[in-house]
């Protein structure tokens, strides 16, 4: 048995590219973390305009009282959109999640594909289908990320993601839909129960879940939930 590693010294990401003479980086969703590249890495995030004209849709937020709730709805508007023809894409953050939902389509009997870390090899494969008529694809985040989706001449695309622990990343999400001036849209479902509130804001969390009695939230309490989601996000952001 060797030696257990000694760590002689360690270097911080934001420091490590500092050392660096020039710097410069081009990615989607720069214009998120336009703060923290002005503040740690003194570079201006410029905004080059798309090649077409973006026509994606970005549907209101749905606001949930527990997960299960959630996991029913976004069950019942991918068949909607399953039956109106449409692809659709369901974004989770882990590969749990990714799991119940599959589970809730199988009860459905709706036929679906499912791209997470436990079937990295047939990533392509799965990407290649996701565009097409009728399709279903469930991914995490860190899946199939860098590769365009093609849409059938029919189709169009739909999003369904829980919300990250920053903006950027629900935005890597939302945009693979509506490429290249393709249509689609875009739609976020979340619950009061979900890690983002629980890790950043449990006692607001818990609170505002104990007043509530229906499913799904409307009015003040889904505009209460929807600033508890944006405090929670920014907290994680900032850590």
């Amino acid at each position: 048995v060797t030696a257990d590693r000694e760590t002689l010294a360690r270097m911080s990401f934001q420091r490590f590219f500092r050392t660096y003479p020039v710097l410069a980086g081009m990615t989607g969703t720069a214009d998120e973390a336009a703060f923290e590249m002005s503040r740690v890495y003194e570079r201006p995030v410029t905004v080059i305009p798309t090649n077409r004209p973006l026509i994606r849709q970005r549907w209101a937020t749905r606001v949930f009282r527990t997960s299960e709730d959630r996991w029913n709805a976004v069950a019942e508007a991918i068949q909607s959109a399953h039956d109106a023809g449409r692809p659709v894409l369901v974004g989770s953050r882990s590969i749990e999640s990714s799991e119940v939902i599959a589970h809730k389509l199988e009860a459905r009997g709706l036929r679906h594909r499912v791209l997470n870390a436990n079937f990295d090899k047939e990533e392509a494969d799965l990407i290649s289908h996701a565009g097409k008529h009728r399709s279903i694809t469930v991914a995490t985040n860190m899946a199939g990320r860098g590769t365009d989706i093609k849409l059938d001449r029919e189709a169009k695309d739909v999003v369904l993601t829980e919300m990250h622990t920053a903006r950027r990343i629900d935005r890597q999400f939302i945009g693979r839909a509506g490429r290249q001036g393709d249509p689609g849209s875009s739609q976020m479902f979340v619950s009061l129960d979900d890690e983002l509130l629980r890790v950043h804001v449990a006692g607001l969390a818990r609170a505002l879940r104990g007043s509530m009695s229906s499913g799904e939230l409307s009015g003040a309490a889904r505009a209460q939930a929807l600033a508890l989601f944006r405090l929670a996000q920014r907290r994680a952001e900032f850590r």
